[in-house]
């Protein structure tokens, strides 16, 4: 068992190297809520960090990061206090002890992240052998924002693959779709390609959508409504591009539905989005179950979490490359050692626990906010 002795919850602000366009924001910089927590595991004292993957906004999710902050202390730390007094929490048990606490998945991610961050440094165990992850290195995909003319695509996706990127997706909406897919094809008719909506379009798009079949993707992610499974299921029968949900998937139960749905021949499994790693498991047991592949998502993590991601996904489900790439692909300075591309691949961490320890000249250099609680 685990015993907090208090918690820091940090806003940090950090630039991107270029701005990064989605169908629902541009990000010239990223916020993040960096958790620290200062606990013992079994008598020996431990730090264990956690990052939350809300933006600062609630345009990805209705979660952001200023709010993520405040349900950790307000309600989240509250009830992980009464577990501790009863000698029940660790990592493990942070799930059920915030279940009833509705959403906020992110932030319950930050939390049970920094808690098995401590709990396997404690242990002197890397999170791949608390995984059972075998690989050393798994390959890496980019994701590429939407750019102002399809001839500054073409270069940004060719520097991508000029760095050894495997796998190139692309950020799609209405008005920019068919015509800069074609292009990305036709100069790169080899290459492993994806289109990512973020639920730009609605069913009644079903027949441009299928346009996209022509080019050989590896799937369409997240075209339609978050909510609406059943939807997909159907625009999943229109098209010969297999489905892939993203922000659909918020759970094991969620994925278990688009699953006997038909909604999902993939899934892209964010850690923070489906609130932490351990449910990031579960998702990706019940889909390898069910023959369903799975890959493993980015939120522009830093240091603190993007090595956690390259470890989950080295296990066995996840069969197409991620959106794991070198610290470089978004910031100059990294919390922590950068993570480079060797070969079109993200060495799997062998450090004990979830990340190294953050630098704390760049932490401090970044910070914009501190909130220090005592965990009684």
């Amino acid at each position: 068992m685990i015993q907090i002795d208090h918690v820091t919850l940090r806003e940090l602000r950090i630039p991107l190297v270029t701005p990064f366009t989605t169908s629902f924001s541009t990000q010239t910089a990223r916020t993040v809520v960096a958790v620290e927590v200062a606990a013992r595991v079994d008598g020996a004292e431990v730090t264990g960090w956690g990052e939350c993957g809300a933006l600062a906004e609630p345009v990805y999710s209705e979660e952001y990061a200023s709010g993520a902050v405040d349900v950790t202390e307000r309600f989240l730390l509250p009830r992980l206090a009464q577990a501790q007094r009863a000698d029940a929490l660790s990592a493990e048990t942070v799930g059920t002890h915030l279940e009833a606490v509705v959403g906020h998945r992110m932030a319950k991610a930050a939390l049970e992240s920094a808690l098995l961050d401590g709990q396997l440094k404690a242990a002197g165990t890397s999170f791949a052998d608390y995984l059972g992850v075998t690989r050393d290195r798994v390959p890496s995909g980019v994701s590429v924002g939407i750019q102002d003319s399809i001839p500054r695509l073409r270069d940004v996706v060719q520097g991508y693959l000029d760095e050894g990127y495997r796998r190139i997706k692309l950020k799609i909406q209405p008005g920019w779709d068919v015509e800069p897919v074609r292009a990305v094809r036709e100069a790169h008719p080899d290459v492993p390609l994806q289109v990512d909506a973020n639920a730009a379009y609605t069913l009644v798009d079903a027949a441009h959508l299928r346009r996209l079949d022509a080019f050989d993707l590896l799937l369409i992610e997240q075209p339609l409504a978050e909510d609406d499974l059943r939807q997909h299921a159907e625009l999943a029968r229109a098209m010969s591009t297999p489905m892939c949900l993203d922000e659909s998937v918020v759970s094991v139960a969620s994925a278990a539905d688009a699953i006997a749905l038909g909604a999902a021949a993939v899934i892209n499994i964010k850690p923070s989005r489906v609130g932490g790693y351990l449910e990031s498991r579960r998702i990706h047991d019940l889909a390898r179950a069910h023959g369903v592949a799975v890959w493993c998502g980015g939120m522009l993590e830093t240091g603190l979490a993007r090595g956690a991601n390259a470890a989950l996904a080295g296990l066995p489900g996840f069969t197409l490359p991620g959106d794991i790439s070198a610290s470089s692909r978004f910031y100059d300075r990294d919390l922590t050692t950068p993570y480079v591309i060797d070969d079109g691949h993200i060495a799997v961490p062998s450090f004990p626990g979830l990340c190294e320890e953050p630098d704390g000249d760049a932490v401090a250099a970044f910070q914009t906010t501190e909130r220090v609680i005592d965990v009684e």
